[in-house]
Formats: structure tokens, C-alpha cells, sequence
């Protein structure tokens, strides 16, 4: 599977585990929710990076704890119309977390804007659309409604663009 990061697309080094098995003591490994849990004495000390696959059904706030410890954490798409991991992004964003987000399933490029916005950073794609798709995809919004997220300094408030001159009103609930 390709990685797109930054707009370009790098080679993956992290060794995708599953739920068993015995992990190699150097190499940077991605485990699911369930093995982190039951494992975390030995996943805490190990020599590599530690990354979490978590599902669309687990809650971010379980997270708190292991979160500064996580060099990434991937955030399943299982169907274009499934957006929850949007939400969890968002949560782990606001949770302080700041390390890689990435999305990885049905990823589509007229949805990356919208993850790039809540908070993902990195994005496994097939080979279904070439990269110079991706790279216009991510290009075609120059304007966002939320506030506060954006990884692309060229990605702004459609507030901010629309009120220039203006102070915000204090009863707005929207101003700040």
C-alpha cells in the first residue's frame, strides 16, 4: 500500500501486528487497540516506535494514558459513507495529541480535504488514483468552516475571510 504524506508518497516502515505473536524487538510496529491493552508492560519498553490501529468502534477517550507514547495511530475508512473516524481524529486532535494521524480503507481524494482539516496526516492509498490526483485534491479548498485544525497554511476561515474589517460581536456564539 502507497503512504501519502506532505503530498508526496513515502515508503511505509512501520510492521502492521496482529493480535498475537511475537514482535520484533527493534522495528517500529502498529498493534491493534485489544494487544495494546493486554500488552502494554511490553509494548512500553520495546527499543522501536509503538503505533495503534484503532477501530471505528473504540472510544478515543480510552486513550489518555497511552497517547504520549503513540507515534501514530491509524483510523479506518471501511466505507466511503462511514465517517467516524473523522470524529476520532478530531477527539485525538483535541485531546493533545500530535502525532501521525493517518487514515487507511476506502480513502478517497474528494475526502481529503476534509481529513486533512480534522486532523490526518497521513494517508494509505492504492493505486487507483495517481498521485497527481491526490496533489490537486489538496489544493482544491482554499476556504474551511472549522476553526483551528488546519495543517495547510494556505486552508482559511471562510469568518475570518468574510469579516476582515469587522469586530466580532460579543453575544455571537460563533465569534472568538
Amino acid at each position: 500500500m502507497q503512504l501519502l504524506k506532505n503530498n508526496v508518497l513515502v515508503t511505509d516502515n512501520w510492521l502492521n501486528a496482529g493480535s498475537e505473536g511475537e514482535l520484533p524487538s527493534a522495528d517500529d510496529v502498529i498493534v491493534p487497540f485489544a494487544r495494546l491493552l493486554k500488552e502494554w508492560g511490553e509494548l512500553s519498553t520495546r527499543a522501536g516506535k509503538l503505533g495503534l490501529r484503532l477501530s471505528n468502534t473504540d472510544r478515543p477517550e480510552a486513550l489518555g494514558t497511552f497517547l504520549p507514547r503513540l507515534s501514530v495511530i491509524v483510523l479506518p475508512f471501511p466505507a466511503f459513507n462511514d465517517g467516524r473516524a473523522y470524529s476520532i481524529a478530531r477527539s485525538l486532535r483535541d485531546m493533545g495529541y500530535r502525532g501521525e494521524i493517518r487514515a487507511t480503507g476506502n480513502v478517497l481524494p474528494d475526502q481529503l480535504q476534509f481529513m486533512l482539516q480534522v486532523g490526518f496526516d497521513a494517508f494509505e492509498i492504492g493505486e487507483r488514483f495517481p498521485l497527481e490526483t491526490w496533489q490537486k485534491a489538496s489544493r482544491q479548498m482554499s476556504l474551511a468552516y472549522q476553526r483551528g485544525l488546519f495543517r495547510q497554511a494556505s486552508v482559511a476561515e471562510i469568518w475570518t475571510e468574510r469579516h476582515t474589517d469587522a469586530e466580532p460581536w460579543l453575544e455571537q456564539p460563533h465569534a472568538g
